[in-house]
């Protein structure tokens, strides 16, 4: 067996392995082609109890591309139990240590109050070092993302499709040259993402964007 691409406690690779166990098995379970608009309040009911977590392959690679950038300030739009988030607080914070100087800071958005308590359980099972780098945000991340923001060097859209743009219209004054976005499902809801696409590809913007070949499509977006 391959050793954990994670720099990591064993307690904290046991948690994540569990907390994707749990998703998948809930997630098999859903009829994806019966539900709602995703705007709707019905909509949010049936998944008010639901993971929806980022897969785990996903998570490690976003991991070490935070490594990589040094990225110690990440915004995820997104949180839902929170289990990308500790990934992103992970490297955070390691990344912090790295340098010396400066704090590591996951601002994380959740809409649902019911999730966020959740996530919140789970930071407190991860330990110390990711529930001290998270700045939890509860609401409407229009409005949570609105102010203190500070330069960003990274932000995760693992979002229902019709906010991904308004979230990275609202980072993007903060993001830093060479920050970049990664944007989850983009071939399985590539319709929900016509918008962001449009404004990301016009030859005017600042950013860069390539599909790489992961389940249901994995967008990689740089900030020129």
């Amino acid at each position: 067996m391959a050793p954990s691409p994670l720099t990591a406690t064993p307690q904290l690779l046991s948690l994540l392995e569990n907390l994707h166990s749990q998703s998948l098995t809930q997630e098999s379970k859903i009829e994806w082609t019966s539900l709602p608009g995703q705007t709707s309040n019905e909509f949010d009911n049936i998944m008010r109890d639901k993971f929806i977590a980022l897969d785990q392959d996903k998570c490690e690679l976003i991991y070490h591309l935070l490594r990589s950038l040094n990225a110690t300030t990440i915004v995820e739009a997104g949180t839902s139990f929170g289990v990308s988030t500790i990934y992103l607080a992970l490297a955070a914070a390691q990344n912090a240590s790295r340098s010396g100087n400066t704090k590591g800071r996951v601002i994380a958005t959740e809409k649902e109050p019911s999730k966020a308590e959740i996530a919140q359980r789970n930071w407190s099972q991860a330990g110390n070092e990711i529930e001290g780098v998270i700045d939890l945000r509860i609401g409407d991340l229009r409005e949570t993302l609105a102010s203190d923001l500070g330069t960003v060097d990274f932000l995760l859209l693992d979002i229902w499709t019709p906010l991904a743009l308004p979230a990275l219209k609202l980072v993007e004054p903060h993001f830093r040259p060479g920050a970049m976005i990664i944007a989850d499902n983009t071939l399985k809801a590539g319709s929900g993402y016509e918008e962001l696409f449009a404004y990301v590809d016009a030859p005017e913007s600042r950013f860069h964007r390539v599909t790489m070949p992961y389940a249901g499509g994995l967008d990689m977006i740089v900030y020129e």
